[in-house]
């Protein structure tokens, strides 16, 4: 194996099956109200190359929405780190697959400031986090 492949963190990939459709799981998912009852208060806008933030526990994040096709695709910059997240939504009988990517990773023994670990730890951590997290955007929506 070279190096650089050594040196590749895969992303993250969650994905959850929501009882609701499309539409209702967009709005959750694509609107400042929305990502706030399951992930961070922000002060997003659905636009290309919007600048927002989110109130991350280490502090507001910088991001800029990268990619906004309702109703099945948003991708935004997160934080300075290179990150690159995206929600894709898929109708299903009915039903939502709602799938979360977040990559951008750096190679793993890099520090990444805010955090001061390393960046297989911290992609580690968020593994747990996002698993957390797309399963209470099901529960958000569904109820």
């Amino acid at each position: 194996m070279d190096k650089n492949h050594q040196a590749q963190i895969p992303d993250i990939k969650q994905t959850v099956l929501i009882d609701a459709p499309i539409q209702k799981v967009w709005d959750y998912a694509a609107t400042s109200e929305g990502i706030e009852t399951w992930f961070m208060p922000n002060d997003f806008q659905p636009e290309i190359g919007y600048e927002f933030h989110l109130q991350t526990p280490f502090g507001p994040s910088p991001c800029k929405v990268l990619e906004f096709d309702p109703p099945n695709k948003l991708s935004f910059t997160w934080d300075l780190d290179g990150w690159v997240v995206s929600f894709l939504l898929k109708e299903l009988d009915g039903k939502t697959e709602f799938t979360l990517i977040h990559g951008g990773w750096k190679h793993p023994n890099d520090i990444l400031p805010k955090a001061n670990e390393k960046s297989s730890v911290i992609r580690d951590r968020m593994n747990h986090g996002w698993a957390k997290m797309v399963e209470s955007l099901r529960k958000v929506v569904e109820k």
